[in-house]
């Protein structure tokens, strides 16, 4: 499908992926976004410099009301599935969060259906893997889950179940699909729900305060970083694709220890504040690894797409927007 004169639906469209979806589907030419949120998570200022735009069309609705779907779909050639809570909020609010995740994505796709819309993609996770033992994590990688907090546990068992309605779908009523499993997606427009990659903002804004980096544990804890921008081309090129029923990982293949990420984020700022290490009673934290090595060879096998923006480059990205946005509080 092209994505040049289409219309197309992102639900969690203020979100922040939801957003560079937008700005990426404009520069490509779509011809109208309908972005459906209820504002839950997100906010209207994080996309006021969007709906301005008129190819960009706001409807305020909720995925678990099915007609608010129905009317929105309307003329619809592809949906982004982008609205889902994260680890936190779902901790936090566990029968909103799952009732979010697994009722919703089961009112998306058939909406999808009565709507005969062409293609979903969906917003998936690496958590689907939980801690896992494989030297490389492939998307044949089995869940491990027995050792995860309970919320990252329900999170990814959503996640789960959101890609195998997907299938479902396509198996029973020839909705095609694709589920993107994103590793902790940072950059601009950064919200404070991500359990690993607000520790970016927390790290910047700390030492722009003067005050010592919070390390947890030893440092040596790794995450693999994927820029927003990124993401949001996976999107693009996975509803141009004629892929179907597929599952990719949308990560860069390189695992970044947070001593590093500090180190980055020193540099960046001019500051060399020693840090501080110890661990935080009672955070909530996703999987904990010292090893994570994504293959992504599936994904650009099938669709082409790679990362391209590197971490360093896309902290300094990051760290120029939330600049800008203290400097609107200020």
């Amino acid at each position: 499908m092209k994505i040049k004169g289409g219309r197309f639906l992102i639900t969690g469209g203020a979100s922040m992926i939801g957003a560079h979806i937008t700005e990426q589907l404009l520069a490509a030419d779509a011809r109208e976004i309908v972005l459906l949120d209820n504002y839950s998570l997100g906010s209207p200022e994080g996309i006021s410099d969007l709906v301005g735009n008129p190819r960009v069309k706001f409807l305020r609705g909720d995925i678990l009301r099915v007609n608010e779907l129905f009317d929105a779909l309307d003329g619809v050639d592809g949906v982004f599935a982008a609205a889902g809570f994260l680890t936190l909020p779902l901790t936090q609010n566990p029968g909103l969060g799952v009732a979010v995740n697994v009722q919703g994505m089961m009112n998306v796709f058939e909406a999808c259906r009565y709507r005969k819309v062409n293609k979903v993609v969906f917003s998936s996770s690496i958590a689907v893997y939980g801690e896992p033992s494989a030297d490389i994590i492939e998307e044949a990688t089995p869940w491990t889950w027995s050792k995860l907090q309970p919320g990252a546990a329900l999170y990814a068992a959503s996640k789960i179940m959101g890609e195998n309605i997907a299938k479902l779908y396509h198996d029973r009523y020839g909705v095609n699909s694709i589920s993107l499993r994103y590793s902790s997606v940072y950059g601009e427009r950064q919200h404070l729900r991500a359990v690993n990659s607000v520790y970016i903002v927390e790290t910047y804004d700390r030492l722009k305060s003067g005050e010592r980096p919070i390390i947890p544990d030893d440092g040596l804890e790794v995450h693999d970083y994927i820029h927003v921008a990124d993401v949001a081309r996976a999107n693009l090129m996975a509803m141009e694709s004629e892929v179907s029923r597929e599952s990719f990982n949308v990560a860069t293949g390189t695992a970044t220890t947070l001593n590093r990420l500090v180190e980055i984020v020193q540099k960046i700022t001019g500051t060399n504040l020693e840090p501080e290490y110890k661990t935080l009673p009672g955070k909530i934290r996703s999987a904990v690894s010292t090893k994570l090595d994504f293959s992504i060879e599936k994904i650009e096998r099938a669709i082409g797409w790679k990362p391209q923006i590197s971490f360093e480059d896309g902290i300094r990205r990051m760290i120029k927007w939330r600049e800008r946005e203290r400097g609107k509080a200020a």
